[in-house]
């Protein structure tokens, strides 16, 4: 089984037509096409964020989750073509496999106790750096010193999946989303769980404070990394705003 995450970012005075968009039509197509592969398929709308999470690649607008039987085969579907929108999203998208490769920090809320708030990032090493080189920095340095961070509650993160293909299905070439609006390749997917966002402030102050930059680092604050092109985040909530494999009921043939 795989799991895909899928964080978009649009210009917010197209946010209302894209949720039409994407309720009438592409949902239905990607449930009516995909449907019997897939065991998940939500969404969650991202939390209002402060406007200093724009420093970590913030994307402000639907995160969809998949859970993959496995990935379909190219075949006769690749004959239909996506409804495009009238705007294109900026997406970063990954593969993980379905359970946490690292589990840093646990967290001992039983669900009743208290809410969270999901701080979702994609990260991708800089060009030239090896990617054993980046993984030893991300798992010898750089997470035990995130973990220890205050207001932190839970720390885990999947590595991402490389050259697995990517769900068949094409857009109709005079209406194709524009070249590099998809940014593929990531090496990581964390979550990070905070109570409120004081406590996320708070935690990302120590962090800049405390953690180890590399010597390859792109920006000089923590994570190191340049927002939108090494990095992407998102803050979502514990459950999903919609269950499109249960809800929706849009025709497509």
């Amino acid at each position: 089984m795989l799991r895909s995450f899928a964080l978009h970012d649009v210009p917010v005075n197209h946010i209302a037509e894209l949720e039409r968009w994407y309720y009438r039509d592409h949902s239905p197509e990607i449930i009516r096409r995909y449907g019997p592969w897939m065991a998940r398929f939500e969404c969650y709308l991202p939390v209002a964020a402060p406007a200093d999470a724009q420093l970590y690649g913030f994307h402000n607008w639907r995160m969809t989750e998949g859970w993959w039987r496995e990935l379909p085969q190219a075949g006769t579907e690749d004959d239909l073509c996506f409804t495009p929108p009238h705007v294109w999203a900026r997406v970063a998208a990954a593969f993980v496999r379905p359970q946490p490769t690292e589990h840093f920090l646990a967290c001992d809320w039983l669900p009743l106790e208290k809410a969270c708030i999901r701080w979702l990032m994609l990260i991708r090493y800089p060009d030239g750096v090896p990617k054993d080189e980046g993984e030893d920095w991300f798992l010898r340095v750089h997470a035990p010193e995130v973990a220890a961070q205050p207001g932190l509650a839970r720390f885990m993160s999947y590595q991402a999946l490389q050259d697995i293909g990517h769900v068949p299905g094409r857009w109709r070439p005079d209406t194709a989303p524009p070249a590099g609006n998809i940014k593929p390749e990531w090496d990581r997917v964390l979550e990070l769980w905070y109570e409120t966002f004081d406590d996320w402030r708070e935690g990302v102050a120590a962090a800049t404070d405390h953690c180890t930059r590399p010597e390859w680092a792109t920006q000089p604050q923590y994570p190191f990394l340049r927002p939108y092109e090494e990095l992407a985040s998102t803050f979502i909530l514990e459950r999903p705003n919609d269950d499109f494999l249960r809800d929706s009921r849009g025709y497509v043939p």
